[in-house]
């Protein structure tokens, strides 16, 4: 019994992926990135270079998948957001090198604010 219990987040979470309107979707891809940024900068204000440069992976893939799922079709919006994930991957990268916490964290500010955004689409 118990470990169906432990279970019940992680069933809980693999629902809501499956029922998630694509809006939805992209809004649960800001929030893990916005996540996996906080860590990462926490993690590097702590010293923890190795936990710092792990969430930021996670954070990375993330956005990888949303370059990835970018439809070509959509417009001028795609090419705004593609060149927003890449400045972006730019700025953690270069934040990574200097260990810059700081610049982790304004990179989640701007995935927070296209969260913003998203959000309001997919209630609409």
């Amino acid at each position: 019994m118990t470990h169906a219990l432990a279970a019940s987040p992680a069933v809980y979470q693999q629902q809501a992926v499956l029922t998630a309107s694509p809006g939805q979707l992209v809004v649960m891809l800001y929030d893990g990135t916005c996540r996996f940024l906080t860590q990462s900068a926490h993690a590097m204000r702590d010293g923890d270079r190795m936990r710092s440069h792990q969430r930021l992976r996670r954070a990375e893939a993330i956005i990888d998948e949303l370059l990835c799922t970018l439809n070509p079709d959509a417009g001028e919006i795609a090419g705004q957001l593609q060149g927003i994930y890449v400045f972006c991957k730019q700025q953690l990268a270069e934040a990574r090198l200097e260990d810059d916490a700081g610049r982790v964290e304004w990179v989640c500010e701007q995935f927070a604010d296209l969260r913003e955004a998203w959000a309001q689409i997919a209630a609409s």
